[in-house]
């Protein structure tokens, strides 16, 4: 067995109640490492003859919770969901923080599979290798405050009864979803905590298909045991003391740059997307810092950064209001991607949105969808239920936010999220409303636009990247360059986060995986073949598509309409995507990675890689 990993993984049948343990072998691990990358070796293995016939909402999907052999050790830890992606029908590796990987490898386990669909509302409890399916009927509709609260509670008391010998238990680590899930809205989380979320992929979803409200974790045993722990206590102080001189970073994360990305870039979300430069001073990083934070400090497991800060509405109409300090990602689709520019309104919506169980970005996007259309007078305050959704009315949003995770009314339309949603009022209101979405396969883009050129996407980053619009994992060249996901897809299969990668040598990360696992990996090996057939099964998926859309690499490998429109404000005036430009440089990816004209792997990467019978699925989309 390869050092680093527990060695075992839980199957999980929520329709049989069947649960068994099951092992994969070294050479898998050692090609696919775990996360992202066994996710979409597992997904492939077991759907892909069928994959176009799967419902992602559907009881064939499989859904998968994945440490990675890093999990625990490399500072940050995370765990990844993944299965077929009811936004995309593709396969997304979604991580989110805290300490879930690290109490289920300490549990015994490298991973969790979930398979089928619960009669009733469940969720699965780990204590080591005693796991349990329990009624979750008395949590399901609760929002995320009060199932972590519920769940907590319960579960600890249920521990102490169970090994009273131990006294008394530290809380276990719990993944659940909120309201959003429950109904199967396309942009619902899955959480960690009051308002970590996995959000890309819409796995939350899946998660409230299955009945699955919640799975709960508390290992009791060692982590497993590395290959070289001198070596590892060695690179991870290597990496705390690059961490701790990151003054900005620490102090204030991501959501320093909720002014600086606009003012600076020009290329953050204003209304949606219409403009991306706003010089609103009352949305700097101080504000909230002085109006709002309520605990500047704190961090998961074994994270040196500790960006996190607790944020709460102190004053006024949305006093009480509590959560994360919104990072960037929710400043912007949370805030000036609605025409909010105050700190208390953003984290209003923050904390409302995470109760509901909903993706900030995902449903940032398509609130900035709908108030556009309504701008436009093409939703009406009756076609609204009665709304009228204007730009900066945080009280307007947030009814509509509960309509889409309720799924009453209009938001029943609008929980099919961005692009969904587009075409059903494109058919309804007899216009072209695809024209306003601001996303790639059927997944919203992250909070950085690409007009001026002057933040890190590069003009191919979203049309081309197997996992849409994801700013986390984007398209690049060279295919070993620092933004190209085939880069990122390793911190995503060895699961831990990559905020603590800044500014440390780009080669330590694979010093880090041979002191935990023993093997010899380098940077040019893992973009030249392992990253490169992670990729190339992402791709073979994401165009296989179905049961309800499909991706035609000639039509939707392409960027938004409105990164073609100029910007209209800011330093930045006039600038845009050169479309020429986007054409050679996408041509010149496609090359890079082992695409053909059409954008479909080619035959001989993929027998060279290994992928034989990937080449004769994909055979009938080459004709």
């Amino acid at each position: 067995m390869i050092f680093g990993y527990a060695g075992k993984f839980l199957e999980v049948n929520l329709s049989t109640g069947n649960i068994k343990e099951i092992k994969f072998d070294d050479d898998i691990l050692s090609d696919y490492i775990g996360g992202r990358g066994l996710a979409t070796k597992i997904l492939w293995d077991r759907l892909g003859s069928r994959w176009e016939t799967v419902d992602p909402l559907g009881p064939q999907n499989i859904l998968l919770f994945l440490t990675g052999p890093l999990t625990g050790f490399f500072p940050g830890a995370r765990i990844c969901v993944s299965g077929k992606s009811p936004q995309s029908n593709g396969v997304v590796g979604s991580t989110v923080a805290g300490e879930f990987g690290v109490e289920l490898k300490c549990a015994g386990y490298d991973g969790i599979i979930v398979t089928g669909e619960a009669e009733k509302p469940a969720y699965l409890f780990i204590k080591d290798s005693d796991v349990e399916i329990r009624d979750a009927s008395h949590v399901w509709g609760k929002d995320a405050k009060q199932t972590v609260a519920i769940i907590t509670k319960e579960c600890r008391e249920l521990l102490k009864s169970l090994f009273p010998h131990y006294g008394e238990w530290k809380e276990p680590a719990i993944l659940y979803i909120g309201p959003a899930g429950e109904n199967k809205v396309r942009t619902a989380v899955v959480a960690a905590k009051w308002s970590h979320a996995a959000g890309y992929g819409g796995y939350g979803a899946v998660m409230g298909s299955k009945k699955l409200k919640a799975v709960v974790a508390k290992g009791t045993g060692p982590l497993p045991e590395v290959a070289d722990m001198e070596k590892v206590k060695q690179l991870t102080q290597t990496i705390c003391e690059d961490v701790y001189e990151n003054e900005l970073w620490r102090r204030w994360g991501t959501g320093s740059a909720g002014y600086e990305v606009g003012a600076k870039t020009s290329s953050e979300p204003i209304r949606n997307w219409q403009e991306e430069w706003h010089d609103e001073k009352s949305f700097g990083v101080d504000k909230f810092e002085n109006r709002v934070w309520i605990k500047p400090y704190w961090g998961d497991f074994g994270c040196p950064t500790t960006c996190l800060k607790i944020a709460m509405v102190k004053t006024g109409r949305f006093k009480g209001a509590i959560t994360d300090n919104p990072d960037y990602e929710l400043q912007a689709y949370l805030g000036t991607n609605l025409g909010i520019f105050t700190p208390e309104e953003n984290v209003f919506l923050a904390s409302l949105i995470d109760d509901l169980g909903l993706c900030g970005i995902q449903t940032g996007n398509l609130l900035g969808f709908a108030a556009e259309l309504f701008q436009r007078g093409i939703l009406t305050k009756e076609d609204l239920n009665g709304l009228e959704l204007k730009w900066g009315d945080a009280e307007a949003f947030a009814a509509l936010a509960r309509k889409i995770a309720f799924r009453e009314g209009i938001g029943d339309l609008l929980a099919e999220g961005t692009y969904r949603a587009a075409l059903k009022i494109g058919e309804m209101k007899k216009v072209d409303a695809l024209q306003y979405t601001v996303q790639s396969k059927g997944i919203a883009i992250g909070a950085h636009g690409i007009r001026s050129g002057k933040d890190y996407p590069e003009i191919i980053s979203y049309a081309c990247s197997v996992q849409g619009g994801d700013h986390t994992s984007t398209a690049g060249l060279p295919l070993d360059s620092s933004g190209s996901e085939l880069v990122m897809t390793f911190n995503d299969s060895a699961v831990y986060c990559y905020f603590n990668i800044f500014g440390i040598p780009r080669n330590l990360k694979f010093h880090f995986y041979k002191a935990v696992t023993g093997l010899e990996l380098t940077q040019q090996e893992w973009c030249n073949t392992k990253a490169l057939r992670i990729l190339q099964l992402q791709r073979a998926m994401l165009l296989l598509g179905g049961p309800d859309l499909k991706w035609n690499p000639k039509i939707h490998d392409e960027n938004p309409q409105r990164f073609y429109e100029p910007l209209p404000t800011g330093p930045y005036k006039g600038k845009t995507v050169d479309k020429a430009k986007f054409e050679e440089d996408k041509k010149r990816y496609y090359e890079a990675v082992g695409w053909d004209e059409n954008g479909i792997p080619k035959s001989e990467i993929l027998r060279k890689l290994g992928l034989e019978y990937v080449d004769r699925t994909l055979e009938k989309l080459r004709h």
